[in-house]
């Protein structure tokens, strides 16, 4: 957090030992935006000369009925606790401020950010780094040059430019700019994951046109997100430096947040999600029977899917998949849709497949091999909800399989209950199909026990 300070003064340091201020401005700035901001003139209970005058247009008549400083010391206190003191050339503000406080006994002290110095580092070969020259020679207008609240405003303007450059160029730690910034950008990053809770969920990165760049779930959100932070590798120090703020959705059980997760980072594609985007699942095997009530497997794109029984990353890894199961299993060529419709397969002839597709065996026992593999890989039961922790402790969560497949999940109160299919219908938020949300189901439970209700 920081406070970006402007005053105005009627002479310099030495001149006066008491009533040197004229105007203050603070405007806080938690390192994302504009928070609070408070403008006052001052009473400096001595005369304001013309040259003074002249310079900042503040009079003597606009400050005879002012507040004096220790009338207003307790809200500079307030809006500069624990927060750094940002001005341009800070140690002129700084110097002022401190030495008001000291005139009413009271030690002042704050950890201070110098625009100036920041803005040498960052943008040399200036001409000069006068507020006024330095925002003219940027596209920043400043109005109202020379009162505090202008003057404060454009330097709000000027420090969130050096925060943008940066991020965006890490060249700069070599230059100094690390000793000036490291700690202070941190603490911006730290405010921001602040943000987040301790419980279990997903969380959203952002970045400063609100586009979501980065996914994530767990069980606390807050020390996953913080282990980012604390990362060393490239890609979480530049989506770091991409990130302005941060989003989350509470979700009690760690099953759905598994399940919302990819469902999110499938419908934004963020930035830095590598796992999980739509894209990344190109084909599935699906699994029906048809008329006759031979069950047949068949390779199709994910989007395509409509009764999944695995889902790849790519065609190779799905097609070696089947070819696998057709070697182990004698499955026949035409069932696999690998092959002609009303052919007969060709693993026939060589005695790999045992004659399905010309009548040379019974359906009941081609499909006692099939459902062999579908056993090993789809639920159990055809219909049943799952039980989980809700989001606080007087609530449940609960996760629908449908035909076995994953429908969709919410929450009920403790006192509630449920008996049927319908029931539970009634309670749950229906969710998009993917393939691999029964995968990610499956996965869960291997590992996992949740209570199970199953429906008949």
């Amino acid at each position: 957090m920081f406070a970006i300070i402007d005053i105005e003064t009627c002479g310099s340091k030495y001149e006066f030992r008491r009533g040197r201020i004229t105007e203050i401005c603070i405007i806080v700035h938690d390192g994302l935006q504009v928070i609070e901001k408070f403008t006052s003139l001052i009473n400096p209970e001595c005369y304001i000369s013309p040259y003074f005058i002249s310079l900042s247009g503040i009079t003597n008549e606009m400050v005879a009925n002012a507040p004096k400083f220790h009338e207003v010391a307790k809200k500079i206190i307030e809006m500069t606790e624990g927060r750094i003191f940002v001005a341009h050339n800070v140690g002129f503000d700084y110097g002022f401020i401190k030495d008001e406080f000291a005139s009413l006994g009271y030690k002042y002290k704050r950890e201070t950010l110098c625009t100036v110095r920041l803005s040498r580092k960052l943008m040399p070969g200036k001409l000069s780094y006068s507020l006024g020259k330095l925002c003219d020679s940027i596209g920043i207008e400043i109005e109202h040059r020379h009162r505090a609240e202008g003057d404060a405003v454009a330097t709000v303007k000027l420090f969130e430019k050096l925060l943008e450059l940066k991020s965006m160029h890490p060249q700069y730690k070599n230059q100094g700019v690390e000793d000036l910034m490291t700690r202070r950008i941190d603490k911006i990053k730290q405010y921001i994951l602040n943000k987040l809770p301790e419980e279990c969920g997903v969380y959203y990165f952002l970045n400063k046109e609100g586009e979501i760049i980065y996914i994530g779930k767990s069980v606390n959100v807050y020390n996953r997100a913080m282990s980012h932070f604390n990362s060393k590798e490239y890609k979480s120090k530049k989506m770091l430096n991409d990130l302005f703020n941060v989003d989350f959705v509470k979700t009690g059980s760690e099953l759905i947040a598994l399940l919302l997760e990819a469902e999110e980072i499938k419908r934004h594609k963020p930035k830095y999600n590598r796992m999980r985007k739509a894209h990344e699942f190109t084909h599935c095997i699906d699994w029906f029977k048809c008329e006759n009530g031979i069950v047949h497997f068949k390779l199709v794109d994910y989007e395509a899917s409509e009764n999944s029984l695995l889902s790849f990353t790519n065609y190779l890894s799905a097609r070696e998949r089947l070819e696998q199961w057709i070697e182990e299993y004698e499955l026949c060529l035409r069932y696999c849709h690998l092959t002609g419709d009303e052919s007969i397969c060709f693993n026939h002839q060589l005695k790999k497949c045992r004659g399905i597709c010309n009548g040379a065996e019974e359906i009941e026992l081609y499909n006692k091999r099939a459902m062999e593999i579908i056993n090993l890989i789809v639920f159990k039961d055809e219909h049943f909800a799952l039980i989980d922790h809700g989001r606080h402790k007087d609530e449940r969560s609960i996760i629908l399989v449908e035909n076995r497949n994953f429908v969709g999940y919410g929450q009920l109160d403790h006192s509630s209950s449920f008996s049927s299919i319908d029931e539970c219908r009634s309670l749950i938020t229906k969710r998009p199909f993917y393939p691999d949300a029964n995968d990610l189901i499956k996965g869960y439970l291997k590992n996992n026990r949740l209570k199970k209700i199953v429906f008949r």
